[in-house]
């Protein structure tokens, strides 16, 4: 049976739920970013968020939302990284067992933050499919429950919390933009905006090579059959049918955007507001600035989802 979907409410609860827990992260601003963009932007950093990514609010959420007898089995997850560090944090401050399984050829700096936060970790091949499979045997074997990266009611409630502060600090805005991959954050970010900011518009970030979220919304119905071509390691899974439902009903368009200029704009980041974030963030920047006239003027908050990089693996060389 499809647990039901999360409302506003949600998101209230779990703001709660994990305030003992989770970082109020910074609104940061660059006059030269807002020159470039032809509007003023409101960079939500959630790079700075516990484990680098804002996935902590919603495994956070989760993890604590659980009876204490359900917590005492553990959480499992699959995660291309980011979920997996974030659930295996939320894991260790309520004292209980994480598994996360990986695909192979993941992100190596998200892999040393997973096994730092004392997860035990599943390795599986670089598939939807596959990373299911072995989640679904790891919850079998151990009685885990699975807290799925981006359809769960909860995580999805727990990223709706980045936009709410966002808008609460420095609303109203006119649009607010987000990354989408599985869907998780962008419709939590819809669920916030839809409840405070009424007339803000909301815009997904998705990569050119993964584009199922884009072709979905515009067919209709979920378009998930696709082999993901994409530096945004973050945004190669599936559109979930959970996010797909939330995405249409509040009207979220998403803007395609190609590799070459997510990582232009991977580096103007970097060198502007002097943070650090992944081809997976920056992505919410490159679609700005591809379509500037959509937000010419306009007030944009920008939902900077992580910065969890390979420092070994830049993509602009060592002659950066």
């Amino acid at each position: 049976m499809p647990m039901p979907l999360p409302t506003f409410d949600d998101v209230l609860a779990a703001a709660a739920r994990i305030a003992p827990h989770a970082h109020t992260t910074p609104v940061l601003h660059s006059s030269a970013l807002d020159a470039l963009a032809g509007c003023v932007l409101h960079f939500k950093a959630e790079p700075l968020q516990r484990t680098g990514a804002f996935k902590f609010r919603g495994a956070c959420n989760a993890v604590w939302a659980l009876d204490d007898r359900t917590a005492a089995r553990g959480v499992v997850t699959h995660s291309s990284g980011n979920h997996g560090a974030a659930l295996a944090l939320a894991a260790r401050t309520r004292g209980i067992e994480c598994h996360v399984v990986v695909p192979e050829g993941a992100n190596a700096a998200k892999l040393v933050n997973i096994t730092r936060y004392g997860a035990h970790l599943h390795t599986c091949a670089p598939t939807i499919a596959a990373r299911e499979a072995a989640a679904a045997r790891v919850q079998a074997e151990t009685g885990a429950s699975l807290i799925h990266p981006y359809t769960h009611p909860h995580v999805i409630a727990g990223q709706g919390t980045a936009a709410m502060e966002l808008l609460n600090a420095h609303g109203p805005l006119d649009a607010l933009v987000a990354p989408v991959g599985g869907g998780g954050l962008l419709s939590g970010t819809a669920i916030a905006a839809a409840a405070t900011a009424v007339d803000c518009r909301i815009y997904g970030a998705e990569p050119e090579g993964a584009a199922d979220a884009a072709d979905s919304l515009a067919a209709g119905e979920r378009r998930v059959d696709f082999v993901p071509d994409t530096v945004c390691d973050g945004l190669r899974g599936a559109l979930g049918e959970p996010n797909f439902t939330l995405l249409r009903l509040h009207a979220a368009e998403v803007l395609t955007v190609p590799d070459a200029e997510t990582l232009s704009a991977m580096r103007l980041l970097w060198q502007c507001l002097k943070l650090v974030v992944e081809p997976s963030s920056a992505i919410a920047l490159a679609a700005i600035l591809r379509h500037r006239e959509r937000f010419a003027g306009l007030q944009v908050g920008v939902l900077l989802s992580g910065g969890n990089v390979d420092l070994d693996a830049l993509p602009w060389g060592a002659a950066a």
